[in-house]
């Protein structure tokens, strides 16, 4: 894995004792700022349009800005999982993207990507970002496109970073059904088929791209905000993710789903209860670990607190139901901090069983010997204890990822809001009051 800058000598930094606590508050309430100062903010008061952005042709090769590592849109992972039929079909798929930079000075960069399905040069199903009325709306007609907005720059040593959000559609129950009034499900349109081609972690690779996996009956999602450890956050596919976040609060909107991977914290009685007894609401505040989550697949392992305790692996927890019904008029406000050697994630706003309520949840960068993962922004931050190697085999051969974490390397920290998958999620989303802070 490709890390961001290399040097010898590494020391570590002390273990920081934390807990979790919940906190009643008012979403839009000062508390939560105490002991930080604003640097840079958007309102999203003036207007915003991508059209004045060009798009442009990119497939993810050595010589793109968006090329990575073994797992972006053209990795190695790919053709070692998929074998030969993994380039013929990435040779199907025409990808474009547009990027620009807003606010003051720049400070934020948006990032589109879409698919040109008919080959005329121009992508079809293009989602948007624009700005009126004081809001940005996020909108994606289509799971094969992605949008973010990212921090321009890396983050400083410590911060506080916050975003207000004022509608979500990007799939979940509306009015007790899966299944819309509209003819949606989950979110999705319900015109043509909609796969998670031509990504995909194993399997036959040489399908066509309807027999692949339904992501219209599986999930949809949104990332109300997330630290990443690479440059350049964008879309790519959904397996590249897994291994680029440090902490996020996300949804992993799933449909009808009745099995034992996804579970709910109901904050009021602190009790863990079936997906099913949610609405598909869900926010999951998740850091990740240096353990790896899948046997077969890359993804790093999840360390989940909440109100019920603190669970390692196994289901995937959601903290809080959000309740989509109820904004505009009212909102709620997800933050992340990293300070004194930890990073927190906050949610404020009115939730399903306790009503208007703030959650905090704060792991430090290593606690009872497990690292969040790639925390360190600078070599000096990190030893190499962490260090690992990952091996994936396929019809295409074997790939050694080697050095997964070595010392001397640095992941300097960035924010996104938005999808970041190209094959993944489909809807729309209002977002308002970008912040961030630092120490006062």
């Amino acid at each position: 894995m490709r890390t961001v800058l290399r040097r010898a000598a590494a020391v570590t930094l002390p273990v920081v004792v934390t807990a979790a606590m919940t906190q009643p508050a008012a979403a839009e309430g000062p508390a939560a700022r105490d002991g930080w100062r604003l640097v840079a903010a958007e309102s999203f008061d003036r207007p915003l349009d991508d059209r004045r952005a060009p798009w442009f042709r990119d497939d993810d090769g050595p010589g793109s800005p968006y090329d990575v590592d073994e797992y972006d849109n053209d990795g190695a992972f790919f053709d070692a999982v998929g074998g030969p039929a993994f380039r013929e079909q990435l040779a199907k798929v025409r990808t474009y993207r547009k990027s620009f930079s807003f606010g003051k000075r720049g400070w934020l960069t948006a990032e589109l990507a879409a698919r040109d399905d008919d080959g005329d040069g121009r992508p079809d199903g293009a989602p948007t970002l624009t700005a009126r009325d004081g809001v940005a709306h996020l909108d994606e007609p289509s799971h094969r496109g992605g949008v973010l907005i990212r921090s321009s720059r890396p983050l400083p040593a410590e911060y506080r970073v916050e975003m207000t959000l004022r509608g979500i559609d990007f799939g979940g129950q509306r009015g007790g059904s899966w299944d819309y009034p509209d003819g949606r499900v989950n979110g999705y349109s319900p015109d043509g088929c909609k796969t998670n081609f031509p990504w995909a972690s194993g399997g036959d690779f040489s399908r066509p791209e309807c027999s692949w996996l339904d992501v219209r009956s599986d999930a949809n999602g949104f990332y109300y905000l997330g630290i990443m450890d690479y440059d350049r956050p964008a879309p790519h596919n959904n397996v590249f993710i897994h291994v680029h976040r440090k902490v996020a609060m996300d949804s992993y909107n799933r449909y009808k789903y009745t099995g034992t991977g996804l579970r709910y914290c109901n904050p009021a009685t602190r009790q863990y209860e079936p997906y099913s007894a949610g609405t598909g609401n869900g926010v999951n505040a998740i850091f990740m670990t240096d353990d790896r989550r899948y046997a077969n697949q890359p993804g790093t392992e999840y360390l989940m607190h909440s109100e019920c305790g603190v669970a390692k692996g196994g289901a995937i927890v959601s903290q809080v139901d959000l309740r989509p019904e109820l904004l505009p008029d009212e909102s709620y406000r997800f933050a992340i901090e990293r300070r004194d050697g930890a990073y927190t994630m906050e949610m404020s706003g009115v939730f399903a069983h306790v009503g208007r309520a703030t959650f905090r949840y704060t792991r430090a960068f290593v606690q009872d010997g497990e690292p969040i993962w790639h925390f360190n922004q600078r070599p000096e931050e990190y030893d190499g204890r962490f260090d690992g190697e990952w091996t994936w085999s396929g019809p295409g051969g074997t790939l050694v990822d080697r050095d997964t974490w070595p010392a001397g390397s640095a992941y300097p920290d960035h924010f996104i809001i938005g999808d970041p998958h190209m094959n993944f999620y489909e809807g729309g989303a209002r977002v308002d009051d970008i912040r961030l802070y630092v120490p006062r």
